[in-house]
């Protein structure tokens, strides 16, 4: 996968500090992108923003903190050979959302008000810095329980089940009829399962409590977890455990490097999904682990907001961005337990 850009560009990564950003600023800077974060903290790591790019302690929630960074950025100008911009920023992205389906059934206000109006801060303050492109990190819980089984398309029915799910079609939304009154372009990504991590091993999911499958079946094969638990077993699936695309969060990242350079070169919007286009069930990820070490697990009751089933149809990115997966369910496996069994070997990144 060639990181390499003919078009470096001044990137502002909210979110930064968090797992999916944090890859992503990593994958920015190889390909020789300048790159801001900002980001509040509230449950990133400052010691997983890559050291060349430049930090700042800020809340998506609060325009004036916001609006100081694009104000920051717009005196540092560009650096090392970058031409000046003719704003502060060539591209925001976007990944500042509450992410976690179980509390956003128990903690709705804070949902909407993070993930919407975080998104409404942000437009606020691109507009009045003039930043006309965002890449915007969705999620494939925009689609609910669709009643369909085959891959999910774009243009699948929206009903999300959850309030994170809803909290981010929301946000979809508010881009969309932003983009439309005011000439900003837009590529709405939308997720599916993002494990795995960077072959550095210096960046992976660290989190103070778990909620992704594959982190968790892997820290329970390795003593870190009592067991792994399966939400249910009685799902209508092949093997009655619920069935997920995983995608490896390189794979992912470069998504986000091919977006934003879209976004500059054609002056267009996209909304794409972002997957494998190949489920695999909880019981299957168990298996995977196994191959490398044993896996303990129970079953439990099943999980308020989950669908059985979600599959990505990716054909959209590979026409319009020419991308694709590359890594399998065994080599985000794989990644992941390498960077757990690295961590006597590196820094341990400490909670801020």
């Amino acid at each position: 996968m060639d990181m390499g850009s003919q078009n470096p560009l001044k990137v502002l990564v909210v979110g930064g500090a968090g797992y999916i950003g944090s890859h992503v600023v990593y994958d920015l800077i190889r390909a020789g992108h300048d790159v801001a974060v900002a980001d509040n903290l509230s449950t990133g790591m400052r010691a997983a923003v890559h050291p060349n790019a430049r930090f700042y302690q800020a809340d998506i929630t609060r325009l004036e903190e916001i609006t100081n960074v694009f104000s920051q950025e717009a005196k540092q100008g560009k650096k090392d050979g970058f031409e000046a911009p003719s704003s502060p920023i060539d591209v925001v992205m976007h990944f500042a959302a509450k992410l976690d389906v179980a509390e956003s059934v128990d903690q709705p206000l804070q949902y909407y008000h993070n993930n919407v109006e975080g998104v409404r801060v942000l437009l606020d303050a691109m507009l009045l810095a003039q930043v006309k492109n965002i890449v915007f990190s969705s999620t494939a819980a925009v689609y609910g329980d669709p009643s369909v089984q085959e891959p999910i398309k774009e243009d699948t029915e929206l009903t999300p089940i959850n309030p994170y799910g809803a909290s981010k079609l929301a946000a979809e939304q508010l881009i969309q009829w932003t983009a439309s009154a005011n000439d900003i372009n837009y590529a709405i990504l939308r997720y599916f399962n993002a494990s795995g991590a960077d072959d550095s091993l210096k960046i992976g999911l660290e989190k103070p409590k778990y909620t992704h499958l594959i982190p968790l079946a892997v820290r329970a094969a390795l003593g870190l977890e009592d067991s792994l638990k399966i939400f249910g077993d009685d799902w209508p699936t092949h093997d009655g455990s619920c069935v997920r695309d995983y995608i490896h969060v390189s794979d992912l990242s470069y998504a986000h490097l091919l977006a934003a350079d879209y976004l500059v070169q054609k002056q267009d919007s996209l909304l794409v999904n972002l997957g494998t286009e190949h489920g695999s069930s909880v019981k299957e990820i168990i298996a995977a682990v196994e191959r490398l070490r044993l896996c303990p697990y129970q079953v439990v009751g099943r999980r308020q907001g989950d669908p059985a089933i979600l599959i990505a149809d990716a054909q959209k990115a590979r026409h319009l961005l020419g991308w694709k997966a590359e890594r399998t369910v065994n080599d985000i496996v794989e990644s992941d337990m390498r960077y757990r069994l690295a961590a006597d070997e590196r820094s341990v990144l400490a909670w801020e």
